[in-house]
C-alpha cells in the first residue's frame, strides 16, 4: 500500500491507522442473513415479466406477498449485531418476595394513588349566635389540644372537637368591649383574647382562670393576635404592631411602624424569623425579627404594595419556606404569592369573590379560600396551577373566619350567618392519625403564668 501526505509542508506527519480507515465500512457477516443477501443479488434483481401481462390487483397481491415474505428488508450489508437479549442472574420464580421488593431490576410499579373524594357539604354544624360580621377581626382559632375557641360579642366559647363538648371561658364586661380577636398559644392551654378596649387577656383554658392583662400598647381595638413561642404579636387598629414577651412585666420589647390603618392580619413563618402583616391600607409588610427593636421600628424587610383592597388573609406554605400567600377583600379579589427573600410576586389569581380567609394543606399541595361577595363559599385549589378542585357550599352569608385542626384534615369555617360549619377538606382524619402521631406542644415557655400577675 502506497502512503501519500495529505500536507506535504509537514512531511513528518503521518495518519494514524484509525484515521487510514475512516472512509472504510466493513460488514459484520455474523450478522448478515447470506441466503436473503444472495437471492436480492440475483433472482431479486432480474428484469420482471411486462407489467401489461398483470392486472393491478395481482401486481399489488405480488408485492404485499414478497414484502411480507421478505420481512420489509431492503439492505444486504449490516455493520452491528443487534443488542444481546438481558439475561436474568437469579430466575424470577427463584427469587424470594423480599429480594424482589429490594431488587432495582424488578422494581413493581407503584400503585396508582386513589383520588380523593371531598365532600360538597359540611360535616357539622352548629350555632354562632351574635358573632361579629366584621371583615377585620379574627374571632376563631383552633388550638393543639383540638379545642376550638369562638368568640361570640363580649364571650368566648370553647368546643372540644374530641368529645363535641361546649364551655363558656369567658364574658367580658362592657367597659372592655366586644371580643375582637382570640389565639391559641402553641402548647393548646393558653389563650390571647384581644379586646375592644385595646387590652390583651391571657387565660388558662384548662383551669378557666385568667392569668394576666397586657395594657397600654395599643390605643384601639387589638383585631389580630399571633404567637411565636413566647412572643404574642398584637395588631391594632391604629395600625402598630407589637411584640409582647409574656415572661416579663414589662412585656412590649418591640414594636414595628408601617401600617397607617388597621391591622387585619398577622402570621408568623413556620421558622419565627419572619412577620407577614396585612392591613386596611392595602399593604403587606414583612418583618425580621431580629429587627423588632426600638431603634429598628420602621425598617421593614419588605412593602408589598400589589393588593388594591385590604389583606387580611395571609398564610405561610409548610412545604415550601418563604413561600406567602395573601388575598385581598371586595375591591381586589385576588390570591398573590409572594417570595419573601426575595419580595418578589410569583404569581396572581383572580377569584371573582372577596377573600376573607387562607389555609394550606399540610400533606398535599393545595391551598383553601374562604370567601365573601358574592358566592360565600369555600373553594379549593391545586397549586401552583391555581386550578379549583372543590367549591364547598353551605353558609349564607361572607365565610369570614377559617381554622384547622391539628392533624390538618378539618377546616372549621365560621360566617355573618352565625353558623359554624365543618368540612373534611384536607383527607381523613383516622388515616392521618395513623400515618403521624400527634406530639403535644411543651408547656415549659409558659411557665411563667402563676408567677406574673
Amino acid at each position: 500500500m502506497i502512503y501519500s501526505n495529505p500536507n506535504p509542508r509537514f512531511p513528518h506527519q503521518r495518519r494514524s491507522s484509525s484515521e487510514e480507515n475512516l472512509d472504510r465500512f466493513i460488514p459484520n457477516r455474523s450478522a448478515m442473513d447470506m441466503g436473503y443477501a444472495h437471492w436480492m443479488v440475483t433472482e431479486g434483481r432480474k428484469e420482471k415479466e411486462p407489467p401489461f401481462s398483470r392486472s393491478p390487483s395481482s401486481e399489488a397481491y405480488r408485492r404485499l406477498l414478497a414484502e411480507t415474505l421478505n420481512l420489509n428488508r431492503t439492505r444486504i450489508f449490516a455493520f452491528k449485531n443487534k443488542p444481546p437479549v438481558p439475561v436474568e442472574l437469579i430466575p424470577r420464580q427463584h427469587t424470594s418476595s423480599s429480594a424482589s421488593s429490594s431488587s432495582t431490576y424488578h422494581q413493581q410499579p407503584k400503585p396508582a394513588k386513589p383520588r380523593r373524594r371531598i365532600r360538597q357539604t359540611s360535616e357539622r354544624a352548629l350555632d354562632a349566635p351574635d358573632i361579629v360580621d366584621d371583615f377585620y377581626l379574627n374571632l376563631l382559632d383552633w388550638g393543639s389540644s383540638n379545642v376550638v375557641a369562638i368568640a361570640l360579642a363580649r364571650s368566648v366559647y370553647l368546643w372540644d372537637a374530641s368529645h363535641g363538648s361546649t364551655s363558656e371561658l369567658v364574658t367580658v364586661d362592657e367597659e372592655h368591649g366586644l371580643v375582637t380577636s382570640v389565639n391559641w398559644a402553641p402548647d393548646g392551654r393558653h389563650l390571647a383574647i384581644g379586646l375592644e378596649n385595646s387590652e390583651v387577656q391571657l387565660w388558662d383554658a384548662a383551669s378557666n382562670k385568667q392569668l394576666r392583662t397586657l395594657k397600654g400598647g395599643h390605643r384601639c381595638r387589638v383585631g389580630s393576635l399571633a404567637w411565636n413561642n413566647h412572643i404574642l404579636t398584637t395588631g391594632g387598629m391604629d395600625g402598630l404592631i407589637m411584640n409582647n414577651d409574656v415572661r416579663i412585666r414589662d412585656h412590649i420589647v418591640g414594636t414595628y411602624r408601617g401600617h397607617s390603618q388597621e391591622v387585619c392580619g398577622l402570621k408568623w413563618s413556620a421558622s419565627g424569623q419572619q412577620l407577614a402583616s396585612g392591613g386596611n391600607d392595602n399593604l403587606i409588610h414583612i418583618w425580621d425579627r431580629r429587627r423588632s427593636s426600638m431603634a429598628a421600628a420602621h425598617q421593614w424587610l419588605h412593602r408589598m404594595e400589589e393588593h388594591t383592597a385590604a389583606v387580611r388573609a395571609l398564610a405561610w406554605c409548610p412545604f415550601q419556606a418563604n413561600l406567602l400567600a395573601s388575598g385581598g377583600g371586595g375591591g381586589d379579589m385576588s390570591i398573590k404569592f409572594w417570595n419573601t427573600i426575595t419580595g418578589a410576586c410569583l404569581n396572581s389569581a383572580n377569584t371573582y369573590a372577596q377573600v376573607c380567609g387562607l389555609l394550606w394543606s399540610k400533606s398535599e399541595r393545595e391551598l383553601l379560600s374562604s370567601h365573601g361577595f358574592t358566592g360565600n363559599q369555600l373553594t379549593l385549589w391545586k397549586y401552583p396551577s391555581m386550578v379549583k378542585t372543590a367549591e364547598l357550599r353551605g353558609h349564607t352569608s361572607r365565610v369570614l373566619f377559617l381554622a384547622q385542626s391539628p392533624d390538618g384534615c378539618t377546616v372549621a369555617s365560621a360566617a355573618g350567618d352565625e353558623t359554624l360549619r365543618f368540612w373534611n377538606v384536607f383527607g381523613d382524619p383516622a388515616e392521618a392519625a395513623r400515618q403521624k402521631s400527634s406530639s403535644k406542644a411543651s408547656s415549659e415557655p409558659f411557665s411563667w403564668v402563676n408567677r406574673i400577675r
